[in-house]
């Protein structure tokens, strides 16, 4: 089976972080979000990647090549423009004869992909959707089904008042390829507005695969925060995360000065160095980070390459890369993007 990930999107509303790396790279626990995907991917036997772009290609390209060094296969579709999530999968149509899975790539979760094919060869549908209980729907994909686990309809980001289920449309999806019939070409189209819809009043049956495994979209700052706080508090599994007794994953070449402390649940990249009475606690640093003396860092995320000078605090801040933070002053539920405060 093949599986094509969505990955041409410019992430918005995660700007800055999105300036210079698209949405799918973000670093999540310091590795690509869409690597991290990959390769729990390849756990479940799938190996054969098509991945769709649109927004920065070439920087998912450079990052992944052809997938060896990943043990797997990828090939590349670019959109020229934006075609949404039908559109894309429509023009990936020749890379497709099988069955095969698709990934929003905005997504992290710990479902068993394994256990949602099965359900869908059981099922027999076009298409199988995997499904997510929330506490509020509103902002997402509702989906209503009957007690074969069919889907019966659809609600896109759903009213108060028109809000009949809690479980929303989880990004991952197992079609046939005969779905491909349906998407009209050469023009932008919602799978989950246009598509889905259009298939159910055609009388094609599509499963609802549920899961209470973790899921999270990380799409917006306060969910890429989220999702980090996650792992540290072991809501969610990522793979090369073991903590040690202390709670705390430490990298190569970590300099630490014997008078700092690192509070677990932290994550220390390789080559940090970290100096004196400087205090971390449920925080990531990422690779080649330097921490000067006496800063105080509380769940924050800094990325690769990142410079700290003596005296910082640092409260739910995210920096990226190549920051050079100077300031001896606390922010509070900010981002540090090319050495600018972004609140």
């Amino acid at each position: 089976m093949k599986a094509l990930f969505l990955a041409g999107g410019k992430g918005l509303r995660l700007q800055p972080l999105t300036d210079k790396v698209p949405k799918p790279m973000v670093p999540i626990m310091n590795k690509p979000l869409l690597e991290r995907t990959i390769v729990s991917l390849k756990k479940s036997g799938i190996t054969e990647i098509v991945i769709s772009t649109c927004y920065k290609p070439d920087y998912i390209k450079d990052y992944f090549g052809n997938g060896k060094d990943f043990g797997v296969e990828i090939e590349y579709i670019v959109e020229d423009i934006p075609l949404g999530t039908g559109g894309a999968i429509k023009k990936a149509e020749a890379q497709f004869n099988d069955t095969f899975i698709v990934f929003n790539s905005d997504i992290l979760s710990n479902i068993d992909i394994q256990k949602m094919i099965q359900f869908h060869k059981d099922s027999k549908a076009l298409a199988t959707i995997a499904v997510t209980e929330v506490e509020d729907p509103s902002a997402y994909g509702v989906i209503e089904y009957d007690e074969n686990a069919y889907a019966v309809s659809f609600i896109e980001k759903p009213k108060p008042d028109q809000i009949t289920s809690n479980f929303i449309n989880a990004g991952i999806y197992i079609f046939e390829p005969k779905i491909l019939e349906e998407i009209p070409e050469n023009r932008p189209v919602s799978i989950e507005k246009e598509t889905f819809p259009s298939l159910l009043a055609k009388g094609h049956k599509i499963g609802v695969y549920k899961s209470s495994s973790y899921w999270i979209d990380i799409g917006t700052l306060a969910k890429y925060k989220q999702v980090h706080m996650d792992i540290l508090e072991k809501k969610c599994k990522v793979d090369d995360c073991s903590f040690n007794e202390e709670d705390i994953i430490l990298g190569k070449n970590v300099r630490i000065h014997p008078t700092a402390k690192i509070v677990g649940p932290s994550y220390i990249g390789d080559n940090v160095k970290i100096g004196a009475k400087t205090i971390i606690s449920k925080s990531i640093i990422g690779n080649n980070a330097s921490i000067g003396s006496g800063c105080k860092i509380s769940r924050s995320i800094l990325w690769n390459d990142v410079v700290v000078s003596n005296g910082v605090g640092l409260v739910y801040t995210i920096v990226t890369s190549k920051c050079f933070i100077n300031e001896d002053l606390d922010y509070i539920n900010s981002v540090y993007s090319n050495s600018k405060k972004v609140v």
